[in-house]
């Protein structure tokens, strides 16, 4: 059958209500939205899903403290009623975590606490429990690493965490559920107008490299950072300024922050954001905000960024980090509307929905948190230029695949109601219980699980976005890499040359990963 089954199933139609360009979050986001509400969807993916930006923030579902201080009240409001949702339609993969400012300085009390209980209030029916002042015992207690010198108590606040990577593929998995196409490599060589007025894409299926072309009556540019490169295919030829920002996260062992609490400073020296948060049974550190000039597909930490990092975990953990104790390092670029001259950092995190002349939909900015009401926006726009009907949305109470009111913990908590199907794949192979290696979490029978249910199609979309093993011990992830190339042949059915060609290929890009001093 091929062209990798039909273009993926009895779902592909001759022509499509919408096609979506790009799986990122922002991507998948808008699909789901548009095939809740009856609308013929096919999205297309040239890379992985989430292979970019949406793969690599700080896990965090939340308004964004920081916002507070810009007056962006109507973004925290959006993110912060967007969180209750993402809690509520995909408990296993979201939940509440709690953070810890600590304070050196008697006056800055006043000043976060206040902030903190416009952020209660601002969350309203959907807070997830009241701030509260911490002495400085309390503090320790919550965060036992944080450096005591000085220390005068904390703040304690209630926000959510997830996993972007899995969120991601729940939402392609719902995706389908719903009667949509997702396939990932699959890029886009070029947009089909005819008068003017685009009536589809021309893309090329990567692993075959057989070309196909999908006929649609609106094209959605979802592709972020990369959004400039449809811009250039529009006949339209239209003028956006796009700027990018790269944040860069490293990650440490357990014992840099035990407990159960997440450390926030909310104003480095330079005015930033920035968080140590427990995940995965690892801590994550980050972000920066660095502009770039340049899009790439694999960013990697400045020398500046990396320092940015290590001093401040020296300030506030009290502990000096070297090159042997990051296990894994890694940067996201955000896709960001250019307004003036301010820097970065200082640009907003709304979204925008454009329209150019030839009709190309463009849903450029925004943030994970906010990637529901990002979608709903871009299909209200959709319908808005007519030609299209469709059904109100319903995505805020939509359920994502893989829900369960049965949580558990560890890694395999992700996938949720099918975490016992998941499981008994060991039963067709007793070698698949097997850990993938000592210092991961991860088992043999979650790699045939990626490639038959998943879409993964290289070792890279197993070891860096089906599990996470990649972000969090790189060293680990290189080592585990053998075996999951000769697994993934064999459920794919490729032959050795191919198995060859893809573990280099993920060896070359795990480089990337590793803190080279």
């Amino acid at each position: 059958m091929s062209l990798r089954d039909r273009l993926s199933s009895r779902a592909w139609h001759d022509a499509w209500d919408v096609v979506i360009i790009g799986g990122g979050a922002t991507g998948l986001g808008t699909a789901v939205e548009a095939a809740s509400r009856g609308l013929r969807t096919l999205l297309l993916e040239r890379g992985d899903f989430a292979q970019g930006t949406s793969s690599r923030s700080t896990k965090l579902v939340h308004g964004g403290v920081r916002y507070l201080e810009q007056m962006n009240l109507a973004l925290v409001t959006d993110a912060l009623r967007e969180r209750g949702a993402m809690l509520r339609n995909a408990p296993h993969l979201v939940h509440a975590l709690d953070f810890v400012v600590p304070l050196y300085s008697y006056a800055a009390i006043p000043y976060y606490g206040a902030g903190l209980k416009m952020y209660d209030w601002l969350s309203g029916s959907l807070s997830l429990g009241p701030s509260k002042w911490l002495s400085a015992g309390e503090t320790v207690t919550s965060l036992p690493t944080v450096r005591r010198e000085g220390l005068k108590g904390g703040i304690l606040y209630r926000d959510g965490q997830f996993d972007d990577a899995r969120y991601a593929v729940a939402l392609a998995r719902t995706l389908e559920d719903l009667g949509g196409v997702a396939l990932n490599y699959a890029e886009v060589t070029g947009l089909i107008e005819r008068n003017g007025r685009l009536e589809g894409v021309n893309a090329l299926e990567l692993e075959s490299g057989e070309r196909f072309e999908a006929r649609a009556s609106v094209v959605i540019n979802a592709t972020g950072v990369f959004a400039d490169e449809i811009f250039r295919m529009d006949p339209a030829k239209q003028e956006v300024s796009l700027a990018r920002s790269q944040g860069s996260h490293l990650v440490l062992t357990r014992d840099f922050l035990p407990g159960t609490s997440a450390l926030m400073v909310p104003k480095t020296e330079d005015g930033r954001v920035l968080f140590a948060i427990p995940w995965h049974d690892h801590v994550v550190v980050g972000t920066t905000d660095e502009e770039v000039r340049q899009s790439s597909r694999e960013p990697h930490a400045t020398e500046k960024e990396k320092t940015f990092l290590m001093r401040h975990i020296a300030q506030y953990l009290g502990r000096e980090v070297t090159a042997t104790d990051v296990l894994s390092m890694w940067s996201g670029l955000r896709p960001l509307l250019r307004r003036g001259n301010a820097a970065t950092s200082r640009l907003s995190r709304d979204h925008q929905v454009l329209r150019s002349p030839s009709g190309l939909i463009t849903i450029i900015g925004g943030k994970w948190t906010t990637y529901r009401k990002m979608g709903e926006d871009t299909i209200d726009a959709v319908l808005r230029t007519g030609g299209l009907r469709a059904a109100p949305s319903r995505t805020r109470e939509l359920k994502l695949h893989g829900w369960t009111d049965r949580i558990t913990h560890g890694s395999d908590a992700v996938y949720g109601s099918e975490l016992t199907a998941v499981q008994a794949l060991a039963g067709e192979d007793s070698t698949l219980k097997r850990p993938l290696h000592p210092a991961l979490p991860y088992r043999r029978y979650e790699v045939v699980w990626a490639a038959r249910h998943e879409h993964a199609r290289t070792t890279e979309d197993v070891l860096a976005r089906r599990t996470r093993a990649l972000f969090l011990n790189a060293a680990a992830a290189i080592e585990a890499a053998l075996d999951v190339s000769q697994l993934l042949a064999r459920e794919l059915g490729r032959d050795e040359a191919w198995r060859r060609r893809d573990f280099d290929a993920f060896l070359t890009i795990a480089d990337g990963y590793k803190f080279a001093g």
